[in-house]
């Protein structure tokens, strides 16, 4: 059923656990209460942080924990994951209810990034951590390679801030809007520099979406360079 996605992958999975990991909380309501992949997500967000962060410590020696960190957060955050996921085709395996449907929802990058973290949650449970690894690695390698160039290890608003103030064009400010229930709001952010939006992040949190507004303008401020 789902023999494209293990195969870009590179592992079978048990039929059931897969489901899990696949199943948003949208689907698992409207079919009655079935299990989400929530649990799963949120183990695969520790072990991939764990093989991360032990990649980075052994890749770059020379970098102190100040840089590491937000090097780190430039990898593992919903936008880069999101990517991944989408590179695996995962979109179209994901169960989600119909409103979620009607309204994009296969291709948010919140829910995509959350599916990839629930995978790797199941990768983990049934095949342990070095073949997980082993996995994971090289998917998110390219991540990896490119997440220096495109912040040189600062977070995404402070790397955009030292950008504007090399190019003298002055100091990013942040518009944030939130919509949704208190306990699972999406946030907006927009940052703008002399009235003029350069970049638009969504997140599960507000700094997350300022972050990845940020980095998305601090992209594309370097593309038109």
């Amino acid at each position: 059923m789902h023999r494209d996605l293990t195969q870009a992958l590179g592992a079978e999975l048990n039929e059931q656990l897969l489901e899990i990991a696949l199943t948003h909380r949208s689907f698992a309501y409207e079919s009655g209460g079935l299990p989400t992949y929530e649990r799963l997500e949120f183990l695969g967000d520790s072990v991939l942080g764990l093989i991360v962060t032990a990649e980075l410590y052994q890749r770059y020696p020379d970098l102190p924990e100040s840089r590491l960190s937000p090097l780190r957060s430039g990898i593992v955050n919903t936008v880069a994951l999101a990517d991944v996921a989408r590179a695996l085709g995962l979109g179209a395996h994901i169960k989600i209810g119909k409103g979620e449907e009607s309204s994009g929802g296969r291709e948010k990058a919140s829910i995509l990034a959350d599916s990839l973290e629930a995978l790797f949650g199941a990768l983990y449970l049934e095949k342990g951590f070095e073949v997980t690894k082993n996995i994971i690695l090289p998917l998110i390698s390219p991540v990896i390679d490119s997440a220096l160039e495109r912040g040189a290890g600062l977070d995404g608003k402070t790397a955009l801030q030292e950008l504007l103030a090399e190019r003298s064009m002055g100091v990013p400010e942040y518009a944030v809007t939130d919509s949704g229930p208190d306990h699972d709001k999406d946030f907006v952010a927009h940052v703008i520099v002399y009235g003029k939006v350069l970049g638009e992040g969504r997140g599960k949190s507000k700094r997350e979406a300022e972050q990845i507004a940020a980095t998305m303008a601090f992209t594309a401020l370097n593309e038109r360079a």
